[in-house]
């Protein structure tokens, strides 16, 4: 047992950068225990208990270690098909200098962050461990078996954009199988997601994933429709076939730049991996599954309930969530965790709303701390039973009036911009002048910059703040304020600045 080992009293659950890892099926190698690892960070040592099922994993550093436990806590990963559990080990490192049977775990960590840091010569070290050959390339033909729910394009792009950046997908039958090429940017993430992938259900017991490398280095796309996707070019063409995803958003991110903006990944996940941002499912909106069946992957495609992690436990509230990931779509209920205050789940309107808050949001300061933002594996947020103590962190606003995209053809949609330092008002009455609304927000702990009132209507304005995260609080504190006489302000991020 690990706890007879350990020297000093350390608590089981204090954080440490050596992690334990407990009901590993057999046959599992070291190279798939590491990979469980690599998205947050650099692995630096792995211990295999193989005749127990167990394992210790060293992170290069505790931050790595955290994030990788807070996201597997509510997401459980799943290795050769059964659930893996993952906590905090009471060792503060590893030794295993002279473990005798350690050297094949050994060699694959060494093969898979020669992978991770870009030179593929030491992978031969893997291959001994049945992991991969040097030479393969960034483009993956995937098979998904029994198909007993519908796949789309958008689905794959959720679940594979989570080891890199997808360049391109095409979908087809062949040989009575559905069928996938799909490009990465670069072979090290098309490597990951053949190793976390292959093998694993979309849902329990059904749509398997079979994964290999394909002999093809480049895919042609010729048309952007529901079948095939270059995710790098807005310009070409719908091509034949029904338009059968809806387009509403393509407005707004055809202004944006065709390669993705800069961005943090899952929660920790490294950004040197070059996680994609996944803006590219804002044209084209995921429909929601209407599928049952529990889908097994962590994040469930077109699921519409968030995870948002690393959150201020002193600061953050049901209320302040519900208006700051209002501006990118109607949150119906939000449930902050009674044990865990730093951690709590969204639920929107859809699946669309939902992957724009995390396009928007994931990564963004908020009362001193970088929140997470990702998808649940939880497809709904259940309100406390009577009597279930819950001290008010969970809040149903489905019927809330603040809801700011109600009406389908609301000017809200058009407004949809990342937080910036820049907030937009409007709604105010013709009695309020410069200086009240200077003093309300100065009020609130913001440095005010500058201050414009539209020339056309003075109903609007722009105020810029000292930062994005003094607009963000702000914004949550003053949306909706009320000057009496049923006078209540809106608040938005402007895209403008003065």
């Amino acid at each position: 047992n690990e706890k007879k080992k350990s020297k000093g009293n350390r608590s089981p659950c204090s954080p440490s950068r050596v992690l334990h890892i407990r009901q590993i099926p057999s046959g599992v190698t070291g190279a798939e225990v590491v990979s469980l690892g690599l998205p947050f960070g650099k692995v630096t040592n792995l211990l295999m208990l193989r005749g127990k099922g167990q394992a210790f994993l060293e992170m290069a550093s505790v931050d790595a270690a955290v994030s990788m436990v807070n996201y597997y806590t509510p997401a459980t990963p799943h290795l050769h098909n059964q659930p893996v559990y993952i906590q905090y080990s009471n060792y503060k490192e590893l030794r295993t200098d002279n473990q005798h049977n350690q050297a094949r775990p050994q060699a694959a960590l060494q093969g898979v962050n020669a992978v991770q840091h870009g030179n593929l010569g030491i992978t031969s070290a893997l291959a001994a461990e049945g992991g991969v050959l040097p030479s393969h390339g960034s483009v993956l033909r995937i098979v998904v078996e029994n198909v007993f729910y519908p796949i789309t394009l958008d689905m794959l792009y959720q679940i594979f954009s989570k080891f890199g950046f997808v360049l391109k997908i095409i979908m087809f039958h062949k040989n009575n199988q559905f069928q996938t090429l799909l490009q990465y940017a670069d072979a090290t993430n098309a490597y990951y997601a053949k190793m976390s992938l292959d093998g694993q259900s979309i849902y329990t017991g059904c749509c398997t994933l079979r994964i290999d490398f394909s002999k093809l280095t480049n895919l042609t796309v010729k048309y952007n429709n529901d079948k095939s996707r270059d995710f790098t070019r807005i310009d070409l063409p719908f091509g034949d076939g029904q338009r059968t995803v809806e387009t509403s958003l393509s407005t707004h991110f055809a202004t944006q730049n065709t390669i993705f903006p800069s961005y943090t990944g899952p929660p920790g996940f490294a950004p040197a991996l070059g996680f994609p941002q996944g803006a590219a499912l804002g044209p084209l909106a995921v429909t929601t599954l209407a599928a049952p069946g529990h889908m097994t992957i962590p994040g469930i495609p077109g699921n519409s309930v968030l995870l948002v992690s690393n959150l201020n436990p002193e600061a953050i509230t049901p209320y302040g969530l519900f208006i700051l990931f209002g501006v990118y779509g109607d949150v119906h209920r939000v449930k902050i965790m009674f044990k865990k205050r730093g951690i709590a789940l969204v639920q929107m309107a859809d699946a669309t709303q939902a992957q724009l808050a995390i396009n928007y949001l994931n990564g963004q300061r908020l009362y001193g701390r970088v929140m997470h933002a990702t998808l649940s594996k939880y497809q709904t947020i259940q309100l406390p039973r009577e009597g279930q103590e819950d001290k008010g962190l969970t809040k149903d606003y489905s019927n809330s009036p603040l809801h700011r995209f109600k009406n389908p053809c609301s000017k809200n949609f058009q407004n949809i911009f990342p937080p910036s330092d820049t907030l937009h008002l409007s709604n105010i009455p013709p009695s309020v002048t410069v200086d009240d609304l200077k003093n309300l927000f100065t009020s609130k702990g913001s440095t005010v910059k500058g201050f414009k009132f539209f020339q056309k209507d003075c109903k609007m304005a722009l105020i810029q703040l000292g930062s994005v995260e003094e607009a963000v609080h702000a914004l949550i504190e003053l949306h909706n304020h009320d000057f009496g006489e049923h006078q209540h302000l809106r608040v938005s991020f402007s895209k403008s600045t003065i």
